[in-house]
């Protein structure tokens, strides 16, 4: 393995552990020299992504769910799709609080107040996952309302954006564009069941990047940005297997040719089957700016080191400069898995 190219660790977002201040902690003591930045592992309501949304779009006047007999996501979050009212526009409705500054405020007080007591190192950042809203038209809303629900989604969570960025030093913050729907866009071709998300806007392509090219440029410019592309994690499962890193490069490229600003960072995942020379292959289509940190998420916890290794050397040939991560969040799996997962973080990388 060439240890000089791998320098770095990432953590996507969501980690098993009981709270943020759980978190910082743990990862500190286990990659504290890996890491560039730390979130706060997603815990309380946001275990489970975004489904925590449904529960705050409940509350809205002129949204309902479909009138069909309830099914729930892990026993505690209704499945049925939200449709707008007959006669409301969705330039009228009006969001609650979403949760996600609630959170990151909160989460940041308990990080300064460590970092400040030498417990998390000296110069890392508080890491902040925000979904697109496209992951939550395309997730939670009938196809014929996405388009139109999507722009007023995108200004209610822009809103949220805003007041993590004024409660926040500048110099502290790195906000991530957690970008997995999108990819079910992408591939809706190929998927053959009824899980395909059929795209609301012509181009998918063009779509997503523009999509993401403006999420970036929400960010203020001393505030790092970074992106996780992902292929969906329901159950420790892909909605559909990449056939290649095809999809991610084109995404990667369009952002970096597009973005008014700098990338800090880009996540990709790699499936455990892939060490093959053909899957990375279209990562050679893009050079990563210097400023720019690129995460391979080929960490599994099924072949640990070992499966790590021939996957590194692969990703080598194509791509000479990257960190490494898991392929998601693991903060649905076992708890016990946890510091396991860090570990091998620590096993595969060196210190920054």
């Amino acid at each position: 393995m060439n240890t000089q190219a791998i320098q770095g660790a990432h953590l996507v977002g969501s980690v098993n552990l009981p709270d943020a201040e759980s978190v910082f902690r743990t990862v500190s003591t286990h990659l504290g020299d890996r890491m560039r930045r730390i979130p706060d592992g997603e815990v309380g309501e946001r275990f489970y992504w975004i489904q925590f949304q449904t529960k705050r779009f409940d509350t809205m006047t002129g949204l309902s769910r479909i009138p069909v007999e309830p099914f729930y996501i892990r026993g505690v979050f209704d499945g049925r799709p939200f449709v707008i009212d007959d006669g409301v526009s969705a330039d009228d409705l009006v969001f609650p609080s979403l949760g996600y500054a609630d959170a990151a405020l909160e989460s940041y007080a308990t990080f300064d107040r460590m970092r400040a007591a030498g417990e998390i190192a000296e110069g890392t950042r508080f890491q902040v996952s925000l979904p697109t809203p496209a992951a939550i038209v395309g997730a939670f809303v009938v196809a014929e309302h996405r388009a139109a629900f999507e722009p007023a989604y995108e200004r209610a969570l822009f809103g949220e954006l805003q007041r993590i960025v004024d409660g926040i030093p500048h110099d502290s913050l790195a906000i991530q564009w957690d970008t997995a729907v999108e990819f079910a866009l992408l591939e809706s071709a190929n998927i053959r069941s009824h899980h395909a998300i059929v795209p609301w806007f012509d181009d998918v392509l063009g779509g997503v990047v523009e999509r993401a090219v403006r999420q970036a440029a929400a960010v203020p410019s001393d505030v790092e940005v970074g992106y996780h592309l992902c292929y969906g994690d329901v159950e420790e499962a892909h909605f559909v297997q990449p056939t290649d890193a095809g999809h991610l490069a084109d995404v990667v490229s369009g952002v970096l040719a597009a973005a008014p600003r700098p990338i800090s960072w880009f996540h990709l995942p790699v499936p455990i089957e892939r060490d093959d020379d053909a899957f990375f292959a279209p990562l050679a289509a893009f050079d990563v700016p210097e400023e720019t940190e690129l995460y391979l998420g080929l960490l599994h916890h099924e072949d640990g080191v070992e499966g790590a290794e021939r996957r590194i050397a692969a990703a080598t040939a194509v791509q000479p400069r990257f960190g490494v991560a898991t392929e998601c969040g693991f903060g649905r799996g076992p708890s016990e898995r946890t510091t396991e997962l860090l570990d091998l973080h620590a096993a595969t990388t060196q210190a920054w």
